[in-house]
């Protein structure tokens, strides 16, 4: 409790900021020979995971960002925009919690210049004690408004286990003195057919009927096509998908059509852009520099 404030509550903690131009579709990639897969591409945006710039063993930066832009350390264009997707596995994500401040994470990443970043999100379990869920609520709260004051572009993510959970984030919103940028939800954890339907999408469908109309909704791990139309439908012409099915079906020798995974024998350059294409398309993107059609 002394951690986080001494209050369970949200009054006090803002996000502001704007987001960035984005594309409607966003591939998340591992960070090695970025040039190589964008060559063909051109594409606008790129993610990568938080666990690609801060080791899971050490808990420090990688060197190869050490006194570097994310720009400079990806080869990525000065056009080209730069999204750190702060998810991880919980011993990664609570270590950046407990050293945040002694190693000054957030500074680290303002240095960074990156275009934008989706804050580290502690988990929420049904079997941990009531308290916990609340305490790890105000933390991902906590990090976004921390990562802002230090000049980071972030957006705050959420979870929910109760219809009360999403309430108390739209009492946050309309309470607060300044609109966060965007919210961002980590579609990852809903693995299951069960788990989409019980909970995730009925957690969507409330906050797309709830939430200001102008607030962007960025969204990680979605990559079923119907998955995706259910979002595109909640959110029409504020969606913004992340996903890194491209990179991995494209390392594993596959390609992503409307018929389902194909396996082929083709460069991993053109099988990632085949796949960049296949995803885009579902998302209403047209084309390279991020033009949509029928949602934006």
């Amino acid at each position: 409790m002394r951690d986080i404030g001494g209050s369970l509550h949200f009054t006090g903690l803002t996000v502001p900021g704007t987001l960035p131009d984005l594309p409607r579709f966003i591939p998340q990639i591992d960070g090695h020979d970025v040039p190589g897969l964008d060559a063909q591409l051109q594409w606008p945006a790129y993610a990568v995971g938080l666990r690609r710039v801060l080791s899971p063993r050490s808990h420090k930066v990688y060197p190869r960002y050490a006194g570097k832009t994310v720009h400079q350390a990806l080869g990525l264009r000065p056009e080209q925009k730069a999204v750190l997707v702060g998810y991880a596995e919980d011993p990664l994500v609570e270590a950046y919690w407990t050293r945040r401040k002694e190693d000054r994470i957030a500074e680290t990443l303002a240095a960074q210049e990156w275009d934008l970043v989706l804050t580290p999100n502690t988990s929420m379990y049904f079997n941990q004690p009531r308290a916990e869920n609340l305490i790890n609520m105000r933390r991902n709260l906590m990090l976004a408004a921390e990562l802002a004051a230090a000049g980071v572009p972030a957006v705050p993510c959420v979870y929910w286990l109760r219809l009360e959970d999403l309430d108390r984030y739209i009492d946050w919103i309309d309470d607060s003195p300044v609109t966060p940028p965007a919210l961002a939800v980590n579609l990852q954890t809903f693995r299951t057919q069960v788990d989409w339907e019980e909970m995730a999408v009925p957690g969507l469908a409330y906050l797309a009927a709830t939430l200001p109309e102008d607030i962007p909704m960025v969204l990680t791990g979605a990559s079923r096509a119907d998955r995706i139309a259910t979002l595109q439908a909640l959110f029409p012409g504020r969606l913004y998908l992340v996903s890194q099915n491209p990179l991995q079906y494209a390392r594993h020798g596959a390609v992503m059509t409307h018929q389902g995974r194909v396996d082929t024998q083709a460069r991993t350059e053109d099988l990632f852009t085949a796949n960049v294409r296949h995803y885009a398309e579902l998302t209403g993107i047209t084309d390279a520099s991020g033009g949509t059609r029928g949602i934006g």
